[in-house]
């Protein structure tokens, strides 16, 4: 029997507020542990949240850019559940009223354009962090993270692989991104993920049981989690037992998912209305006008940049997956008119250097200007193609310009036609028995006389001039 598989993401994004959503405690990563926290924070008797509207505010632009419909009456809930990070015994989340709703991401998964819904945008309150590492024998709590802003963005069951759950966590993370309401750096934990996955028979509409997996800490390491859950409740069924409705942990190293605990339901953590925070009335004219500063979304500038400077979708694909490195190619082309060039350099000169140092392209010394001054220096003859891509890594290395370094090592092309006629004429009757091949019709020996002057020149021939010349000295 085939086995569809279907599947549903729950992604936690932190907000990029300097505070937390219902205190005024930082939001600041790295501190010493358990220096941002207070009454509140904590949970202590007496003490009452209050919104922290810039929160509201990101969670709103968030849900816009998904599509979503907004809610004009939204409230927050209790979840309760007893765990050592959580200090209060309770989530301050939302349940049955949640912010927005009924969104779409549209993903190019595999070739194929496919849409997958948002069931919930929501707000919550993130919990501590236990640390086992620490003591032997102990675990310690550091409660620097409870309170801080996330929102929860939960998706249809409408993926079905690990490749388009991969694909659509990295659409998702490039509109947070664009948006600014989130860096999503996963290494800090402001972005994470758990995944909901069942089997069924091809064909049929009922969903198998469902089985949620978390401790998934990349995205890279989401797809794996799926492609050996999927293959693990395949041979369960082939096997003929059934599956377990259960949370299984994802051990990176070992590549598996064990058990955990089993599957709660909503009743298991007894929602209840908070008490102390009043419903939230969104005004519609607010909303149009946190729309207004929304920017151009990832998929819109991509089909802008097919159309407008005319690069092959894979091109645009992968220079729109950034903001940032959308607005460098940009400014690029606003320095010199040549998008094709400047896209080829972006994608294999500069991303292998930033790939290989391990940097952001705004952290990069190769600036649009310094970029754009290699591509000019070529096309006005002065270096190669070759010279360019060395010239280009100590650009990226040091931070000079490459016209600079060309005049230091004395790296420009020759192009003047008298002085290369001269050291051609020397290759010439030093290589009689190339010539001769090559007037008898052996095209390959211009190919070794070219490489002649080149070496005769320490590479610094004009290649094109240098062809025809020998061309015209050949007599053909």
């Amino acid at each position: 029997m085939e086995y569809e598989a279907v599947i549903g993401l729950e992604v936690h994004a932190q907000l990029k507020t300097e505070s937390k959503i219902f205190c005024g405690c930082s939001t600041r990563f790295g501190a010493e542990p358990n220096s941002q926290s207070c009454p509140v924070c904590l949970g202590l008797p007496g003490v009452l949240p209050v919104l922290n509207k810039k929160a509201l505010e990101y969670a709103i632009r968030a849900a816009i850019a998904l599509n979503c419909e907004v809610a004009t009456y939204s409230k927050f809930d209790r979840k309760n559940y007893f765990y050592p990070d959580l200090p209060k015994d309770y989530q301050i989340s939302q349940y049955d009223k949640p912010l927005a709703g009924g969104g779409r991401i549209d993903i190019i998964s595999d070739g194929r354009l496919k849409r997958i819904g948002i069931t919930r945008v929501h707000l919550e309150e993130d919990a501590g962090k236990l640390m086992h590492d620490q003591v032997e024998g102990s675990s310690l709590v550091d409660f620097n993270r409870c309170g801080v802003p996330l929102i929860e963005i939960v998706s249809q069951p409408d993926i079905r692989s690990a490749q388009e759950a991969y694909d659509y966590l990295m659409a998702l993370k490039s509109i947070l991104q664009y948006i600014d309401v989130s860096d999503c750096n996963m290494e800090e934990g402001s972005l994470r993920c758990d995944a909901n996955v069942s089997l069924r028979p091809k064909g049929r509409d009922k969903f198998g049981t469902k089985v949620e997996l978390k401790n998934m800490n990349s995205f890279h390491g989401v797809a794996r989690a799926l492609e050996y859950e999927i293959n693990r409740q395949k041979q369960v069924l082939e096997e003929g037992g059934r599956a377990v409705q259960e949370t299984r942990l994802w051990d990176e190293d070992l590549g598996i998912t064990t058990p955990m605990r089993q599957k709660e339901e909503a009743q298991d953590y007894r929602y209840f209305p908070e008490p102390d925070l009043i419903p939230i009335a969104i005004d519609s004219q607010w909303v149009r006008e946190i729309k207004k500063t929304l920017p151009e979304l990832p998929k819109a500038k991509y089909e802008r940049f097919m159309r407008e400077y005319r690069i092959p979708a894979y091109a645009a694909g992968v220079l729109t997956s950034s903001r940032k490195l959308a607005d460098y190619y940009e400014e690029c082309v606003r320095l010199y008119d040549r998008p094709k060039a400047i896209s080829n350099w972006i994608m294999s000169e500069l991303l292998r250097e930033l790939k290989a140092a391990g940097i952001e392209i705004d952290q990069s010394k190769v600036t649009p200007e310094r970029l754009t001054r290699v591509l000019k220096l070529i096309d006005e003859g002065i270096i190669s193609g070759k010279m360019a891509k060395e010239i280009f890594v100590e650009v990226f290395k040091t931070g000079r310009d490459a016209g600079e370094i060309v005049k230091a090592k004395g790296l420009a092309q020759i192009s003047d036609e008298e002085k290369l006629s001269e050291i051609i004429d020397r290759v010439l009757q030093g290589n009689p028995g190339s010539v001769q091949d090559y007037r008898g019709g052996k095209a390959k020996a211009l190919g070794y006389l070219v490489g002649q002057v080149m070496k005769a020149t320490r590479g610094q021939a004009n290649p094109k001039l240098a062809n025809r010349l020998l061309k015209e000295k050949l007599g053909t």
